[in-house]
């Protein structure tokens, strides 16, 4: 696996207008490539609950469940992941956790991090971010 999907990559597919360009790029990297977080299941699933679209959960099941691996939180991640805020703590910024244990993912298995959202990523020694919406 070469890319971890962040959620706002991963979701386009459920999107009423999904991103062409996002649909694109990893329609050419290949579903091979790609695995996510089991964070960004999380985020995804209770995004699906939120609004309470059968349709969506539908569509969901017929377009995202199964098409990729889904990479666990382990304790190989949870050390990452507590370096990765502890240094954010004492340089003075705070993240919210969710993406600190997406990139911890990323980190511990060597993907690049494929995300809309490239900001929150900024400055996380290691990580190789793509921003997918450029």
């Amino acid at each position: 696996m070469k890319y971890l999907l962040d959620t706002s990559v991963y979701s386009q597919p459920l999107k009423r207008f999904p991103l062409p360009g996002v649909i694109q790029k990893w329609k050419a990297v290949g579903d091979a490539a790609c695995c996510i977080s089991v964070f960004c299941e999380l985020e995804v699933l209770q995004g699906i609950r939120a609004v309470e679209s059968s349709s969506l959960a539908e569509k969901y099941v017929k377009i995202l469940k199964d098409r990729i691996p889904i990479l666990d939180f382990t304790p190989a991640e949870a050390k990452v992941f507590a370096d990765l805020q502890a240094d954010s703590i004492r340089n003075g910024r705070t993240r919210p956790v969710i993406d600190l244990c997406i990139a911890a993912t990323a980190l511990r298995h060597g993907c690049i991090l494929a995300t809309l959202n490239s900001r929150d990523f900024t400055d996380i020694p290691g990580l190789v971010v793509e921003d997918w919406g450029e």
